[in-house]
């Protein structure tokens, strides 16, 4: 129970942060005007009448003036912060190849060149 009450109260708290409740709140003043309008005019002009902004309902005053609002109070808020720790990091590399020191080999041509001793020949008996 206090799961799921903790849930919604995260998701209340994250819609409110984006702004989701004038979007709600707009739609619901939106709705209300395009029935109120359509009760003395025809569907099409009481939609055309709710969105040509010359006839905004106080919900929709209301909307504008809180995002107004809201808007200031970010603006003032946005004072620059003074980063007081400086701290210089270092970036070292560690290289993927480490040389390995092998013994010398010498391949000269002469021992190149003998063919390995040929074993004896058995016999076929």
């Amino acid at each position: 129970m206090f799961r799921a009450a903790g849930r919604f109260v995260t998701i209340l708290a994250l819609c409110c942060a984006i702004g989701l409740h004038w979007i709600a709140l707009q739609s619901l003043a939106w709705t209300t005007m395009i029935v109120e309008y359509s009760k003395h005019a025809p569907l099409r002009a009481a939609i055309t009448q709710t969105f040509d902004g010359a006839h905004p309902c106080s919900l929709c005053h209301a909307v504008n003036a809180g995002k107004n609002s809201e808007k200031k109070t970010d603006l003032q808020s946005t004072t620059p912060k003074i980063d007081m720790i400086c701290s210089v990091r270092t970036i070292r590399l560690i290289s993927a190849f480490a040389p390995l020191a092998y013994a010398p080999v010498r391949f000269s041509f002469p021992e190149i060149a003998h063919s390995p001793p040929v074993p004896p020949p058995r016999s076929l008996s």
